[in-house]
């Protein structure tokens, strides 16, 4: 049974920093590119950054550019994303996501973590 399991959200102040966290088991974690995804009331779902299956190139929303980082370690089947100078437009639920695009396609969903900033 494929599982993704998101933590490390809660609540910020504007201009601190978390670290997201994305647990993949019942797949191979270090076959597929991760992405992590967020959808802000009154706005499309947006894809914040992604990363490829072994970690080598990453990329981003203009939106968080500059100030989040992803990564993963595939020998934890765990990726990262690093959130710094949060402001309060990044207020909302981030997912994380595993695909794979070969003979089918796979998508794997995690259920969603909060994620506040807030003076």
């Amino acid at each position: 049974q494929v599982n993704l399991v998101e933590s490390g959200g809660g609540l910020v102040q504007p201009g601190g920093s978390l670290r997201l966290s994305c647990a993949g088991s019942g797949f191979s974690f270090s076959e597929f590119a991760m992405s992590w995804y967020r959808h802000r009331p009154g706005k499309q779902r947006e894809l914040v950054a992604r990363i490829s299956s072994d970690g080598a190139y990453g990329s981003y929303a203009d939106s968080v550019k500059g100030r989040f980082t992803i990564s993963r370690d595939n020998a934890k089947n765990t990726m990262f994303l690093q959130m710094n100078n949060l402001q309060h437009a990044d207020t909302t639920v981030y997912y994380c996501k595993a695909s794979r695009y070969l003979q089918r396609d796979e998508e794997y969903w995690g259920r969603g973590i909060q994620v506040n900033v807030s003076a």
